[in-house]
């Protein structure tokens, strides 16, 4: 499985060590059976931003902090220049970059989101997690599905949704998608 995962997997370790939370607790806050959230940790299986975002929201720690190691330092504003951002690329079709990693306390978490090509008759990894999400599609086609509906997105297309529903997305056409995220506590 891919480093930066590994990594992900050892923070969540980590966490739990330093705050002495056990395998059980931290499966509950994941809403998942212990066997699952073991694999987790092991560093062998991705890591949904969803399952990051929970974990972050129960125990007061930054999502970019679990995502890339870092903790946040500025209060009073935060540049991330093009290109510039923390980057992780959790799987080989998504790759998320951080826009305001450094910026502690956010009320919200901008990634740049790039969703390479997947074979036509691959299906869309559903996701959930807590709060608001706000996508804007910077370069390509994207497909979202969305608690059972498909909608097209394309360049310059936006969308505002509850986060808790089932949502995932695909690149259309054979081409990368590159869009920005805005979850929202």
């Amino acid at each position: 499985m891919n480093e930066q995962i590994k990594q992900i997997a050892e923070r969540l370790a980590g966490l739990r060590d330093v705050l002495d939370i056990t395998p059980e607790e931290m499966a509950r806050v994941c809403l998942m059976p212990t066997e699952q959230y073991l694999e987790l940790e092991s560093g062998n299986v991705d890591i949904s931003v969803s399952t990051l975002h929970l974990i972050s929201q129960a125990y007061g720690i930054e999502l970019t902090t679990l995502m890339f190691g870092d903790e946040p330092k500025m209060s009073t504003y935060f540049v991330t220049r093009k290109g510039k951002g923390v980057a992780v690329e959790r799987t080989k079709a998504y790759k998320y970059q951080s826009l305001a990693a450094g910026f502690a306390g956010r009320k919200a978490d901008p990634f740049q989101v790039t969703v390479h090509p997947v074979e036509e008759e691959t299906p869309v990894y559903l996701n959930t997690h807590p709060g608001q999400e706000y996508n804007l599609v910077l370069h390509g086609k994207l497909l979202l599905c969305i608690n059972g509906k498909e909608l097209i997105l394309e360049e310059g297309d936006s969308i505002y949704f509850n986060a808790e529903l089932p949502h995932g997305m695909k690149a259309l056409d054979g081409e990368k998608v590159t869009f920005l995220a805005v979850i929202i506590n």
